[in-house]
């Protein structure tokens, strides 16, 4: 039987090429087949696609690292948080803005404006829960303490 991959296999003999004629020299190449006696040595053809399956032996594995967006905190709750509760003059409705987008600059793979954003929506929250707070400690101290009583 014919030797190689079955795609070469499977071409009709019209269509497979003919055994080139070989030196003594290069007999190494040469492969007996076992079919008869009298048979002579024939060619061992390297078949093409055998060739091309040599050389992707040794694949290659390819890993992209994407930069990990998930580090990128966007103080969504800390922004909702201010917005309902401690809005102290609309600081925190521009919190939640750039929190949103941190969002949207994480899903689009913009870490460093991501970064940018969250530092910023950090700012707003932080200073809108201070002021809150300071304007709510004042509102206890001076119902606590009328101004009547100075």
């Amino acid at each position: 039987p014919p030797q190689g991959c079955f795609t070469c296999i499977a071409k009709p003999p019209a269509l497979r090429q003919a055994s080139p004629v070989l030196s003594p020299s290069s007999a190494v190449y040469l492969m007996e087949t076992k079919s008869c006696k009298g048979d002579s040595l024939q060619p061992a053809v390297p078949c093409k696609h055998s060739v091309e399956k040599k050389t992707m032996t040794n694949p290659t594995t390819v890993i992209e690292i994407y930069p990990d967006t998930t580090e990128v905190n966007d103080y969504y709750l800390w922004s909702i948080f201010n917005f309902v509760y401690l809005n102290f003059c609309c600081l925190g409705f521009i919190a939640l803005a750039y929190s949103l987008k941190v969002r949207d600059k994480k899903l689009l793979n913009d870490l460093n404006g991501a970064v940018e954003d969250a530092k910023t929506a950090r700012l707003f929250n932080i200073t809108s829960s201070a002021l809150a707070t300071f304007c709510i400690i004042l509102i206890f101290i001076f119902l606590r303490y009328p101004l009547t009583d100075y």
